[in-house]
């Protein structure tokens, strides 16, 4: 899901770049508004990456333990 990380930050830069370049005062605010979009959806993607990374992690740490448990005879 990284590649989607970055998508989404890629295009958040891009609105920023296209409102500082913008003259008008209206399309300066459209890519704005784009850009904390962009920003909402990657924070987002962000915070799913790292519960992913965690619950990845949890169940390693159980598949660990149980592989270390005896079985039963």
């Amino acid at each position: 899901m990284a590649h989607q990380t970055e998508f989404l930050i890629e295009r958040m830069e891009e609105e920023r770049a296209k409102a500082d370049a913008a003259t008008l005062a209206k399309v300066k605010e459209r890519h704005e508004r784009a850009a904390r979009s962009w920003e909402k959806l990657a924070n987002r993607a962000i915070a799913a990456d790292k519960l992913r990374v965690a619950e990845e992690a949890r169940k390693a740490e159980m598949r660990a333990e149980q592989a270390q448990m005896p079985m039963p005879a």
